[in-house]
């Protein structure tokens, strides 16, 4: 019989987004003593420390934490739902042994609980089905229970795998029940059922030391840090060790730290054994998929196999008028740094430099992981400019396929018939269609990732806000034909100067305006989007002439129609080809990638005649 340790559990927590992974951990945080509320500091969600986790509400990135209960440590990994972040999703399921399953009770399974699921039931891991949100109206658990089993079926669960334990929850209320019609008091339940049904990690601390490295941290101090769980045998601080590259390339390093997770904290301590979950420092050179092993003959582990980018952008040095007003950062040496700092932790992230000054191609998982990428930089002081997405493609047997996705929407039924048709122009394929209620419809397709770029937007006006929509990576499929581009042209600024009220009267009229009156422009800015097929270049800092003729209309008061500010995931949808954003602590705006008139024109007539 293999050895466990009995006293220890680790656990992921996964679920779709939104359905209370991170709400469910602060529960267990605070019933187990490990984290107190204080009056003046108040917060929920104490593991979304990011702040752009709390304004999204969404995890972002895989984070450890442990409670402690009855004399054993329970590891919990809390993953990100999301299937951009799902390089954060493979890796941390290597170091747990179960997983706990939340579902809304309300809404059932969403896609990308399909897609965290399918993860963790590769890897063998050990079940347990919460049907969460029960506290919410119109809870529907039984008929969310049996879609569940549905789709455990459906991704090939084994028979231990099926027989499934289910516990019903309110993670904001903080109880577990076994009974669906019987509230709990506390999360007593749950602490049991993970004890009970979650086997104890395998651990033999007498055999050499081996550690797959799965989460990257990096500090100023100590080099970079390594975070994973110990297969086998033991490491003390200051020991030799070595990490065993997935190539087979070794690298002598020292244990400056071993740190375990305490609640909400890492802790310094002497020595780990094989079970724990631990963060060891001063492995420069560390990645994601290395061994961190001891001895003259290290044996590497089986490495991570990490899904591979589907869409890029480019990067650039922002190098309009108005650079270098806004930011801290804005040299490609400084760009060049920070993308570098980031590939190194961020394992779904790929850098290219392309030739030129300042020219970067970032590959990732989608839209969502790279706009959060650009946001960060955008707070931390850094200018830049980014390019339209495109998708990543391959080829096979000759073929060229491209990255596909698997879209869900819920639509009011009045709205069909524009989302059918929006749909068909893009291409995608409809797998499902069921009626939900009177007035409502589920819609599941097969879409081509370019597809949805700026698709959103559109679906949100279509539906007038009351669409949902939820996508996650499908798998590759034959390229199908060109996609219909942007309808509409763009109004590009003539000159640098101030807009003024006078000339965005008489434009306003033509166009969806993006700049209000007083806002400072420059020639090739993008400042509306127009009404005809074509690009139009406009003059917004157009002032009223003075004379001393008067007619009663022209005293009549400027009626402004309120601007268009576009955030930052719409403006990256928005723009064409031939134009970037331009992104500052301050500002986000849309520009032509050649400002110049008589250059794009020059260019444009360079193009046809290639083409020709």
């Amino acid at each position: 019989m293999e050895p466990r340790r009995k006293d220890v559990r680790n656990i992921a927590i996964i679920a779709h987004v939104d359905h209370g992974k991170t709400t469910l951990v602060d529960g267990m945080l605070r019933q187990t003593g490990e984290f107190h509320v204080k009056a003046d500091e108040a917060q929920d969600m104490v593991l979304d420390s990011n702040p752009l986790e709390r304004e999204r509400g969404i995890t972002i990135l895989a984070k450890c934490t442990s409670v402690p209960y009855r004399g054993h440590t329970i590891n919990i990994v809390d993953t990100p739902g999301h299937a951009d972040f799902g390089s954060e999703v493979e890796r941390v399921l290597q170091m747990v042994d179960g997983a706990l399953l939340l579902v809304d009770a309300v809404d059932g399974p969403m896609p990308q609980t399909r897609f965290v699921l399918r993860k963790a039931l590769q890897l063998g891991l050990s079940p347990i089905v919460i049907i969460n949100k029960m506290d919410r109206e119109h809870a529907r658990p039984d008929q969310s229970l049996d879609e569940v089993f549905s789709l455990f079926v459906d991704l090939g669960a084994t028979d231990p795998q099926l027989d499934f334990p289910i516990l019903y929850a309110a993670g904001k209320a903080g109880w577990a029940s076994e009974k669906s019609d019987a509230p709990g008091k506390d999360l007593k339940p749950l602490f049991e059922t993970i004890l009970k049904h979650v086997p104890a990690p395998l651990a033999h601390p007498e055999k050499p030391l081996q550690m797959l490295v799965t989460i990257l941290d990096h500090s100023n101090y100590l080099g970079g840090i390594g975070i994973g769980r110990i297969v086998n045998g033991k490491v003390a601080k200051a020991d030799p060790v070595v990490l065993v590259k997935p190539g087979g390339q070794l690298i002598r390093c020292k244990a400056a730290r071993i740190e375990r997770f305490f609640g909400l904290d890492r802790r310094e301590v002497q020595e780990a054994v094989a079970g724990d979950i631990v963060a060891v420092s001063g492995l420069d050179g560390v990645n994601v998929g290395d061994t961190l092993a001891i001895g003259e003959e290290p044996q590497a582990l089986p490495p991570l196999a990490v899904d591979e980018p589907t869409l890029s952008m480019e990067f650039l040095v922002n190098d309009s008028p108005f650079a270098g007003t806004e930011g801290k950062f804005v040299t490609s040496r400084h760009l060049k740094a920070r993308l570098e700092a980031e590939e190194r932790v961020n394992v779904g992230l790929v850098l290219e430099e392309l030739p030129g000054e300042g020219k970067f191609k970032v590959s990732g998982r989608g839209e969502l992981h790279l706009t959060i990428l650009i946001e960060t930089m955008r707070r931390e002081g850094y200018e830049l400019a980014v390019s339209r997405p495109e998708v990543i493609t391959k080829r096979e047997n000759g073929k060229v396929l491209e990255p596909t996705e698997y879209l869900v929407l819920d639509i009011p039924a009045s709205c069909q018939g524009v989302v059918f048709e929006n749909l068909g122009h893009r291409g995608a394929r409809m797998e499902n269609m069921v009626s939900e209620g009177t007035d409502r419809l589920r819609l599941e397709y097969v879409i081509p990732s370019r597809a949805l770029i700026g698709f959103k937007s559109e679906f949100l006006t279509q539906t007038r806000g009351n669409g949902i929509m939820h996508h996650s990576f499908h798998g590759y499929e034959p390229k199908s034909g060109e996609m219909s581009r942007r309808a509409y042209g763009v109004m590009v600024c003539k000159d640098l100067g101030e807009s003024t009220g006078y000339a965005l009267h008489n434009l306003q009229d033509r166009a969806v305006m993006f700049i209000g009156p007083g806002v400072k422009v420059y020639e090739g800015m993008v400042c509306g989007q127009s009404s005809r097929d074509n690009d139009l270049v406009v003059n917004p800092c157009k002032q009223k002439q003075m004379s001393n003729m008067r007619s009663k209309a022209a005293d009549d008061a400027l009626v402004l129609t309120p601007p268009k500010i576009l955030t930052l995931e719409q403006s990256i949808e928005f723009i064409g080809d031939d134009e970037l954003v331009e992104v500052t602590p301050k500002s986000i705006r849309l520009r032509k990638k050649v400002r110049g008139r008589s250059q794009r024109k020059r260019s444009e007539r360079g193009g046809e005649e290639e083409e020709e």
